[in-house]
Parts: C-alpha cells; sequence; structure tokens
C-alpha cells in the first residue's frame, strides 16, 4: 500500500494528452526551422506511445509508464534549456509539478533536491536572477506539503480501536465514512467499487485461550499482508470482532476476485506459534447500479455473518 496511486482513466488521460502535445511541439519546432533541436521531441512522442501501450496492457507495472513520461518531461525541458537559452526559467516547473503527480512523495522530494543544482549548470538558468532559486524551492515545497498532510492524516486515522493498537484498520465508525465517501465518489464518476469481507475464525479463539498477544499477532499477520498486497488508498477496516473490510476503490468484479485470491494464498501461508496456520474466509462484494448506501451495507453486514457460520 505504498504506492501513490492515480486513477486508471485520469493516467490513461494523461498519457493520450501527452502524445499530441509532444508531437505538437516537435512539428512546431520543425516550423520554426530548429532542425537540430527535432531529435528529443520525436523521440519522445515515439516512447510516449509505448508508455500509452503498457498503460493499457497487462502485466506491466504501473510505474514503468509513469517513469518513460516523466523522463520524456525532464528530457524535452532540458533539450529545450540547452538548445534554446532564451527559453524563460519559469519551465522548471513543468517536470518539478511532473515528479510530484507522478511519483511517490519521497522519490518526488528526492530527485527535485538531486537534479535542482544541475539545473544551474545550464547556461539559460544560470543567467537567471537570484529568485528563480527562491521560486524554484517554494514551488517544491508547495507540492510537497498536501502530500504530506494527507499522509499525516492517514496516520491518525488509522489504529484507532485501542485494543488493536497493533493492526493498522479503521474503527467501525471511521470505516463507514470511508466506504459511504467512495461509495458517493464511484457513483458520480461512474467508477466501479468493491469490498472484500475478511472474517478471521480464530481471532476470538485465540484471545481466550492463548491471550491478547496470540491475537495480536494473528491481526499484525492480517495487516501486514494487506499493507503489502494492496494499493495505498485501498482502506482496511475492522467491522465487528473477527471480521473487517476491505474496501477497493475503482476495482471490478475481476479485480476484487484476483486480490482475494492473493490474500487467501498468502494467508494460508502464514503460520503462527499458537494458533498455527492462519484461517480466512474472504468473500467479494460489490454494490449494484441502483442500490442505496444502506442497503449495501447492511449485506456487507450479512455476509460478514454468513462468514463467520459457515
Amino acid at each position: 500500500m505504498t504506492e501513490h496511486h492515480i486513477p486508471k482513466r485520469l493516467m490513461t488521460l494523461a498519457y493520450t494528452a501527452s502524445i499530441p502535445l509532444m508531437a505538437g511541439y516537435a512539428l512546431w519546432l520543425y516550423a520554426m526551422g530548429d532542425y537540430r533541436d527535432l531529435l528529443i521531441p520525436t523521440f519522445m512522442t515515439l516512447l510516449l506511445m509505448s508508455a500509452l501501450l503498457m498503460h493499457i496492457g497487462q502485466g506491466v507495472k504501473s510505474y514503468l509508464p509513469r517513469i518513460i513520461l516523466l523522463c520524456a518531461t525532464y528530457s524535452v525541458v532540458l533539450g529545450a534549456f540547452y538548445y534554446q537559452p532564451q527559453v524563460s526559467p519559469i519551465w522548471l516547473g513543468l517536470p518539478i509539478t511532473a515528479a510530484f503527480l507522478l511519483l511517490p512523495l519521497w522519490a518526488a522530494l528526492l530527485i527535485n533536491i538531486a537534479v535542482g543544482p544541475l539545473w544551474w549548470m545550464l547556461p539559460s538558468v544560470a543567467s537567471a536572477p537570484p529568485a528563480i532559486i527562491v521560486g524554484y524551492a517554494a514551488l517544491t515545497l508547495l507540492l510537497a506539503l498536501p502530500r504530506w498532510e494527507h499522509a499525516r492524516r492517514r496516520a491518525l486515522l488509522r489504529a484507532t480501536d485501542p485494543n488493536d493498537s497493533d493492526c493498522n484498520a479503521y474503527h467501525i465508525d471511521t470505516l463507514k465514512e470511508r466506504l459511504h465517501s467512495e461509495f458517493q465518489r464511484a457513483a458520480m464518476l461512474n467508477q466501479q467499487l468493491a469490498v472484500l469481507v475478511l472474517h478471521l475464525p480464530q481471532l476470538d479463539m485465540a484471545e481466550e485461550q492463548f491471550g491478547h498477544r496470540a491475537q495480536s499477532a494473528l491481526l499484525g499477520a492480517l495487516c501486514g499482508e494487506v499493507n503489502s498486497r494492496c494499493r495505498d488508498h485501498d482502506v482496511l477496516g475492522r467491522a465487528d470482532s473477527a471480521t473487517f473490510w476491505l474496501v477497493l476503490p475503482d476495482t471490478s468484479e475481476s479485480g476484487a476476485l484476483l486480490v482475494r485470491e492473493r490474500l487467501q494464498r498468502a494467508l494460508s501461508q502464514r503460520v503462527l506459534v499458537e494458533t498455527g496456520q492462519l484461517e480466512a474466509r474472504i468473500a467479494a462484494c460489490l454494490p449494484s447500479r441502483t442500490e442505496y448506501f444502506e442497503h449495501y451495507v447492511k449485506r456487507l453486514e450479512a455476509r460478514g455473518a454468513a462468514l463467520a457460520n459457515v
């Protein structure tokens, strides 16, 4: 859950729009007679086409086309500064913004800090007034602060159940609020939404027979597997004593079933000292297009009760 998430449709739009923009820039250079500058944008247009195909295709890591798009942005801006000294330094904001949009916070900060001094080795940037340096640092901080604040708030919301401090799961009230917001967003944007209902039948028995330490080990195993196999914006919450909801925004039924299969396999391979092999019952539950939120929550609760009675 550490991957910086951007909706797939938005990324598809970004890759699609970047191709005509890059091709248009190459055509503009051709029309202006800057033939030596054509190589970089022309080559980057081909790379962006491959990035779009990688994004649409299956079995390709999502960060690969993002890296291509980011490299294309840096290469074009770098080429513009190198071949055209009269270019305004204000275009430095383009790669800075692209880094924060396409990369996790720490990676974007690292790249902008590392690349920052290199920009001033270019003649057009070196001759710029000192205010450009202040603007570069200010823009970096302004783009980093919202992402940092979002991460801080998520950390405050996690582990809200005082009895389960070892598990990064939302409390039921906070969970329903998050689910409601995702439910409304999916309805407004015509996106898909899926929820996995997870039941750990050993959880209550572990505390009764082996104490709170064994229960915490079970919770830690569940949350550890969810954290390592799910996206950053997926939400895990505790519905009752031994039942959890894993909210999967922008996820189809087939995607939810794949996540269920991965979690089922990973959890079944966890063996704890007190309880032995971890047992988990997982079911996928998707809302219908015409369903009200309250009815959907009741279906989730009924599904959890059914898993508990298996």
